[in-house]
């Protein structure tokens, strides 16, 4: 523990987005829409309800500076739901629209994926099926033009790009591009259209036997993206399975439950869920699953949570499974979301979910929000992210599997292997190395296109390609050259991670995901030691 905590690495400018990921994807269990007139009803009987409109008018009229009355109710309603739990959330109406999106697995554009480096807009992919693919927009394509209004070189953010791009399905947009080896623009007129937000991000064999499924949400579209993706696995002749929740902050529950029954065979309890005004409800598997035999292992960490946690929960609770990896997010609450009159909503917790066994894996949250927000940040304090015995559970809470093991509630799932955080990297500067790796890998492949295009498959490209020296001091002038500060002592040190990364951003430009995660995934602890566990099971 001493001799390595020298290097672990700053993790705590990460944690926001976690969280922000968590409150946004994570807060769906048990969804339903409550009559809009008979909560305003209730509201307009309260007398209380009358105080505040009379203060807000006092505000309104009678204070020194002007206010906008709408940002002020916003932040009130705010105030007090911050009160109540962290799950329970107010949305204006101006984010409804970006929430849905995340969780109906699509939304109305051009169907690009894209960075900014130099100040233009890169198309890193078009996306499968959508407008822009079917029109032979390119991964490289630089986006000069929108419209009539220049972009390249105007310091345009993510969101103006987003802004500028998204629609309605149906509408049109013009977008002028350069593209390595021609000296015109290429004009394309793009007519918008519903573009698929996919939920899982690669399925491929590691093995003859061994298949890899990543899933990043539980969205509308998961149930079938699942169940097709261990379809074909199966066809080409999976027997066990490494299923990855890592940094999934969760959806909507059918999706989680969707997901179990496919790999829990008999007729099981999955969840239940239970509140104050809301009695106990049971999800059950009851349907023939497509991987109810085979050896399963799900990867979790911190940033698993809601939707993941049932998941890996009823699998550990049925002992159908191994969990690997670092305790989860532990969010065990269920929300419901009521529309407002202004378009806006609200998500109020109105019940806790508890595994087959009766864990509840909700994590403290009595010592107000900051604490809770900052619970992540006492996990890296207290070691708890490199050594299994610095895990906090409430030993109390015991709670015994299908087979008689012990569980323990009142925080997150707990995995059966412990993977520590990779201590041997400095991330700060592992980071600066990989922001720096697409823009040149984009530059590189299109001078080297037909070379790269002569591999048939992911396999082939894997067994026979690697960086060589001469690539990677290419790459290393690129990076010195954009990062001055950086340390190249320490940069040195990581020159296996650097040709991995570069290696695995060839292949994304050959095969996108499939091709990326296959040669990235080769880094990752967590699927060794899975692969090994399957190794020495099978001896």
């Amino acid at each position: 523990m001493d001799n390595s905590s020298k290097n672990k690495f700053n993790y705590k400018p990460y944690l926001p987005l976690v969280y922000a990921l968590i409150l946004l994807l994570g807060v769906q269990l048990g969804l339903m829409l409550a009559p809009k007139t008979a909560v305003q009803e209730k509201i307009k009987q309260g007398s209380n309800f009358q105080k505040l409109k009379d203060i807000l008018h006092f505000v309104e009229e009678n204070y020194v500076d002007t206010i906008d009355k709408e940002d002020l109710m916003d932040d009130i309603i705010e105030d007090v739901l911050s009160e109540l739990d962290p799950h329970s959330f107010y949305i204006p109406q101006k984010r409804l629209q970006g929430v849905k999106e995340n969780l109906q697995g699509n939304f109305e554009g051009i169907g690009i994926e894209f960075f900014i480096v130099e100040d233009t807009i890169t198309v890193v992919s078009p996306i499968s099926g959508g407008p822009s693919e079917e029109l032979g927009v390119m991964s490289g394509d630089k986006i000069i033009y929108i419209e009539d209004s220049i972009v390249a070189g105007k310091n345009i953010s993510n969101s103006k790009v987003v802004s500028k791009l998204r629609g309605e399905k149906g509408s049109n947009v013009n977008i002028r591009v350069k593209r390595f080896g021609e000296d015109e623009l290429l004009t394309f007129n793009i007519t918008r259209d519903k573009i698929p937000l996919t939920s899982v991000d690669v399925a491929y064999m590691i093995d003859k036997s061994t298949g890899y499924l990543k899933v990043n949400r539980f969205s509308a579209t998961t149930s079938k993206e699942f169940y097709t993706s261990l379809k074909d696995l199966k066809k080409s002749g999976m027997d066990n399975l490494i299923l990855d929740l890592r940094q999934n902050p969760g959806g909507y529950l059918a999706a989680a439950t969707d997901m179990v029954d496919e790999l829990l065979g008999g007729r099981r309890l999955v969840v239940y869920t239970e509140g104050k005004s809301s009695n106990r409800k049971e999800y059950v598997a009851n349907k023939s699953g497509i991987f109810e035999e085979g050896r399963l292992y799900i990867l979790i960490d911190e940033g698993s949570a809601s939707a993941s946690e049932i998941v890996a929960g009823a699998i550990q609770d049925w002992d159908r499974g191994v969990i690997v990896g670092r305790r989860s997010f532990g969010k065990g609450l269920v929300q419901e979301q009521y529309s407002l009159s202004d378009g806006s909503a609200l998500r109020l917790t109105v019940a806790r979910y508890y595994t087959p066994s009766g864990r509840s894996i909700q994590k403290p949250y009595s010592e107000g929000n900051d604490k809770y927000y900052n619970e992540l940040v006492e996990r890296l304090d207290n070691g708890e992210f490199y050594t299994e015995d610095s895990i906090k559970s409430d030993k109390q809470a015991i709670y015994y599997t299908a087979d008689g093991r012990k569980v323990f509630g009142g925080g997150g799932i707990i995995p059966d292997i412990f993977v520590p955080l990779d201590t041997t990297s400095d991330y700060r500067i592992l980071g600066q190395i990989r922001s720096s790796i697409p823009a040149f890998i984009y530059k590189h492949f299109s001078h080297k296109k037909e070379l790269y295009e002569s591999y048939s498959s992911v396999n082939e490209y894997m067994e026979e390609f690697r960086i060589g020296d001469e690539l990677y001091q290419e790459f290393l002038e690129h990076l010195y050259a954009s990062r001055e500060d950086i340390d190249k002592t320490k940069v040195g040190e990581m020159k296996r991670e650097s040709k991995t990364y570069l290696r695995a951003y060839i292949a994304k430009q050959l095969w996108g995901n499939n091709g990326y995660y296959p040669v990235v995934n080769t880094l990752d602890p967590a699927i060794s030691i899975a692969r090994k566990q399957m190794l020495n099971i099978e001896e």
